[in-house]
């Protein structure tokens, strides 16, 4: 099981750059869960990808000039 330590979170300009991505990571089998941005994060957009954090690389190879990914942060 994977604790929460592990996660990683992509965080968006816009509610649209996150539902593209959403739409990127689908389409290439990356697993993800959509979830609100927590607060002692940002307050811009409203939700963000988290994803495990050995699947950045998938995460970065498929967004990177797709999608304008404001910040790849752990979740704490």
């Amino acid at each position: 099981m994977i604790g929460p330590h592990e996660y990683m979170v992509a965080i968006f300009k816009s509610v649209s750059h996150a539902m593209k991505a959403e739409r990127i990571l689908k389409e290439r089998c990356v697993p993800f869960k959509l979830i609100p941005v927590p607060k002692h994060i940002s307050s811009d957009c409203g939700v963000c990808i988290r994803f495990a954090a050995d699947a950045r690389p998938d995460v970065e190879t498929a967004l990177i000039g797709e999608v304008d990914i404001a910040l790849i942060r752990p979740l704490v």
